[in-house]
């Protein structure tokens, strides 16, 4: 095993000061071989960038409209939409062997424990939130699309709403989540918003105005928002970590 294998695999509570790019290249890295044991790592951004899902191409106008933003753009190989990463958010990513219990047949029932650990964390820091249900995210998403606007803020990750998500008691999301499933294990990653970020960019970048930022901003939350005041990363990447070491029946 490579030393930082051997550390997540132990449950390490280490979070990792990284450009996006360097996340995005860890979880192919450690998909591209047979998964033996779970892996986990966090993840902090030096500077913002756009963090495309995996049906989301990068065309001309994007380009442009990051270079214009100032922003690294980046694609990723799991589902999900856009995310606008930056020292207000915190990653997390799982890597699991494909026989590993919790991998099961349901795509949507892997999320989760995924979910219900990071919702337990949150809590334990005082922040009053749930794991949604697939009724209650479905619920969500029909009233969510059901509201007259311009624009529609569903192309980015926290203008839309998945089962096991995490939400704030005020139904506002707190953590989006994507997965990919190989051969050789599977991914699951997290974001979790610390701070609320500037929504203007992302749309600017992505959708090619500002229109849905008010719209995201009404569906989003964040940790410094839900308990008011300022959220040390560090701090809430090690309550993370131990619920998801916990989970995973991780001893270290």
């Amino acid at each position: 095993m490579e030393r930082t294998e051997a550390g997540a695999a132990r449950g390490e509570s280490r979070l990792r000061l990284v450009a996006a790019a360097e996340e995005q290249a860890w979880n192919e890295r450690h998909l591209s071989r047979p998964v033996r044991a779970p892996l986990i790592a966090a993840w902090s951004y030096r500077a913002p960038a756009v963090v495309l899902g995996c049906s989301q191409r990068p065309d001309a106008a994007i380009s442009a409209a990051a270079r214009a933003a100032r922003v690294a753009l980046v694609e990723r190989r799991s589902g999900g939409g856009a995310v606008l990463a930056g020292p207000w958010l915190l990653g997390v990513s799982v890597v699991l062997p494909p026989d590993h219990p919790l991998v099961v047949p349901s795509v949507t029932e892997s999320y989760r424990w995924f979910g219900e650990a990071h919702a337990a964390a949150l809590r334990r820091a005082g922040i009053q939130c749930q794991a949604v249900r697939v009724t209650t995210a479905r619920a969500v998403g029909r009233w969510w699309r059901s509201q007259p606007a311009g624009t529609t803020a569903r192309w980015a990750c926290f203008g839309a709403l998945s089962p096991w998500e995490v939400m704030t008691a005020g139904g506002r999301k707190l953590i989006g989540m994507a997965q990919v499933r190989r051969r050789t294990g599977a991914l699951l990653v997290s974001g979790t918003l610390l701070a609320q970020p500037d929504w203007r960019v992302l749309c600017r970048v992505v959708d090619g105005s500002a229109g849905a930022a008010a719209q995201l901003g009404e569906r989003a939350s964040s940790c410094e928002a839900e308990l008011g005041r300022q959220v040390r990363p560090d701090r809430m990447a090690r309550l993370i970590l131990d619920a998801l070491r916990d989970a995973l029946g991780i001893q270290g």
